[in-house]
């Protein structure tokens, strides 16, 4: 599976909402799988985007029609757009599918990692990480996706924002010391957005 995770910053707020919801015509093409996104809770004005899709073919062929026709709808209401191609690795907690009905926060991690701690980090992602949001009541479910040079997604979807702090309150700091993290990551960034139901598709 391939994920697409979009970033940018809105300048006309209703003009982009009104072209999210275009973004609906997605339904129809070969090899997709869902969408969802939402706003930033700590950055005004940033808006995510999270596509997914059966595989890169499929993508590349859905760029190459279609994508234009409906990215029409919201030129010029945004500024700053990143977007960044990864190659699903695997679940965290278990049967991860692209839907955002039932979540009302996701968070998302971006990680670059020392070449030579690529095999430690994705290790203790799948014994240290996961096994401690999977236990997390309000986590309902997530993904771990891989691009070149060494970079990697962590994607999860949460309940609620008070489950989610939490999780986090509790267990990250104790975590991160037990998985190295430190030692493995070159740099991280990442965000915490509220879905916005009307831009599921």
């Amino acid at each position: 599976m391939l994920v697409k995770w979009i970033r940018c910053t809105v300048v006309d707020r209703r003009g982009f909402e009104r072209g999210q919801r275009k973004w609906a015509g997605l339904l129809g093409e070969p090899g997709f799988r869902g969408q969802g996104g939402g706003w930033s809770r700590q950055r005004p004005g940033v808006a995510h985007v999270f596509a997914f899709w059966e595989s890169r073919a499929f993508y590349d062929s859905f760029m190459a029609r279609s994508h234009d026709r409906l990215a029409t709808a919201q030129s010029g209401t945004f500024k700053d757009a990143q977007a960044r191609l990864f190659e699903y690795r695997f679940d965290v907690k278990t049967g991860f599918e692209p839907r955002f009905t039932d979540a009302d926060l996701i968070r998302v991690a971006l990680c670059r990692i020392h070449p030579e701690r690529v095999e430690h980090f994705t290790l203790m992602q799948e014994k240290v990480w996961n096994p401690a949001m999977a236990g997390s009541p309000g986590m309902i479910r997530g993904m771990f996706a891989e691009a070149p040079e060494q970079e990697f997604l962590i994607l999860s979807m949460w309940r609620s924002a008070a489950e989610h702090g939490k999780y986090r309150t509790e267990r990250v700091e104790r975590l991160a010391l037990r998985a190295q993290t430190e030692a493995d990551v070159a740099a991280l960034s990442g965000d915490i957005v509220d879905l916005e139901p009307s831009w599921t598709v």
